[in-house]
């Protein structure tokens, strides 16, 4: 069975779904989560791993635009992806339960 393909709203290509992050916004506000097992109900926008396109990512704001939300927080998303980037910083939203804090 073929993996499903989603598209990075940071550089905007074309990859598996696994290769993939996906972000989803807490029930109730702007804050921004990672959905690891992704299981998480609501819109989901999806980043490469990669530090070039979390910050394009957040520079372009497309995160909020792919969760069709206003007011989103673009340094605590950033905050968010870099700590994915960066083993050292690791975020409790990756490496908790679903994503919940």
């Amino acid at each position: 069975m073929d993996q499903p393909v989603r598209t990075c709203v940071g550089c905007r290509r074309r990859s598996s779904q696994s290769e993939l992050i996906r972000l989803v916004a807490r029930p109730g506000t702007v804050e921004v989560l990672v959905d690891r097992r992704r299981s998480l109900p609501g819109r989901g926008a999806y980043v490469h791993p990669d530090p070039a396109c979390t910050e394009l990512a957040v520079r372009r704001r497309a995160i909020g635009r792919a969760l069709r939300l206003e007011g989103v927080d673009p340094t605590q998303v950033s905050d968010l992806l870099a700590s994915l980037t960066d083993p050292q910083q690791a975020s409790p939203t990756w490496s908790g339960s679903g994503g919940t804090a």
